[in-house]
């Protein structure tokens, strides 16, 4: 039985206020979130004893961390006159390629992702004398490897390192309108809220806030960002960064329902006994189906020109990556530098993959879905993209 106490919204912002000195959390859209995820993790998340310590430790760094950031800002006037131009932003259903696609573009030093420690800890703001040996990066790799320790073979499923690319949805993560609390928690109610009533804004709004304190004392060419979430919510990327360049990623959809089933249910088992690979399933075959719909939408209305998306096929990317990624510069006008190629072939040489076929990691048998309904479900879609339908088992 989970102690109502600890998901105690007043409790958990009087604590944040004591930690950090600070009353300040910035424009008020964040609390409806906050308001919705609270009840659901107490009363749906079936959270185990580690679970309630992860949920209720994630809450408190979220809100410290808007505290914070908040206060350096106003503290530090110049962090708000930073301009962020033509962003390349790497969007797509989960399980499609976005990772290993991020860290390659991630090698092109005239790039910059995000990375996991400067996310994770972005008090004060990364320097650029120090960015490559700030102490924060062994801190950061520290609690990384714990993760590892209490989920083996997490890392396997989704790789993870202080020194790579963090998701932006651990960024409006501090917005508390976020697909990352979905994939931690079993928390249905908020996640209908965030998927079909949730004004998304203020998450975006936050998302810029931090990347200007990110690059306020280590400034940047051009970001390179990434998260399937932006494919659910493109009109408000598209309001917050207009000129943004979108990579869009395509898989068949039921090798993307039957990996993302297998990735989430791992990552739950660490916070709660109960979790079943069938019903994470039944509830991520209507997220993804939601999410192709909308992105197709989004394309109709042509949310962004047509002359700043680049479509990306996961048969493709996988057969000869770096053919790929040459495609995608010359789509962007850029210049692939030989150096530049040299180091994504490293990366790939020390990071393989399986080539997406999962090992032995995730059958579609498991996840108790009917294969032909999901096929004509995913019809228009594939036929949209041309997308392959790959084998399933």
């Amino acid at each position: 039985m989970i102690d109502p106490s600890r998901f105690d919204r007043d409790r958990l912002i009087e604590e944040a206020v004591r930690r950090t000195g600070e009353d300040d959390f910035g424009e008020p859209g964040w609390l409806e979130g906050l308001d919705v995820l609270l009840p659901s993790l107490v009363d749906e998340a079936r959270l185990n004893d580690v679970g309630v310590e992860v949920a209720a430790g994630d809450m408190a760094s979220y809100l410290d961390a808007r505290l914070v950031l908040t206060a350096w800002r106003r503290d530090h006037p110049e962090v708000a006159t930073g301009r962020i131009e033509r962003p390349i932003v790497i969007v797509g259903q989960p399980r499609t390629g976005t990772t290993i696609l991020y860290d390659l573009l991630a090698r092109d030093p005239a790039l910059r992702a995000p990375l996991t420690w400067e996310v994770d800890r972005p008090i004060p703001p990364p320097e650029t004398a120090t960015y490559d040996v700030d102490p924060r990066i062994g801190e950061v790799q520290a609690t990384i490897d714990l993760v590892e320790t209490v989920l083996p073979g997490f890392t396997a499923f989704h790789p993870m390192g202080a020194l790579l690319g963090q998701e932006c949805v651990r960024i409006t993560g501090g917005s508390f309108r976020s697909m990352i609390f979905n994939t931690q928690f079993r928390v249905p109610s908020y996640n209908r809220w965030l998927l079909l009533d949730a004004d998304l804004a203020p998450a975006y709004q936050w998302h810029r806030r931090y990347l200007e304190h990110l690059q306020s004392r280590h400034p940047v060419s051009q970001w390179l960002l990434k998260s399937p979430a932006h494919l659910w919510h493109l009109d408000a990327l598209a309001a917050e960064y207009p000129d943004a360049i979108v990579v869009q990623t395509h898989r068949d959809p039921l090798k993307v329902i039957a990996s993302v089933s297998a990735l989430v249910a791992h990552l739950r088992a660490m916070s709660s006994d109960e979790v079943a690979i069938g019903e994470v399933a039944a509830g991520y075959t209507e997220d993804v189906f939601l999410g192709l719909a909308r992105g197709m939408g989004a394309r109709h209305r042509r949310v962004f020109p047509d002359d700043q998306i680049i479509d990306v096929h996961f048969g493709a990317f996988m057969a000869d990556p770096l053919v790929v990624v040459a495609d995608i510069y010359a789509a962007m006008g850029r210049e692939l530098m030989p150096d530049t190629e040299r180091s994504m072939r490293a990366f790939l040489t020390a990071n393989p993959g399986d080539g997406g076929g999962g090992g032995g990691r995730y059958r579609f048998t498991d996840t108790g879905l009917d294969e032909s309904d999901l096929r004509v479900r995913s019809a228009d879609y594939q036929e949209r993209f041309g997308v392959a339908s790959e084998p399933v088992v």
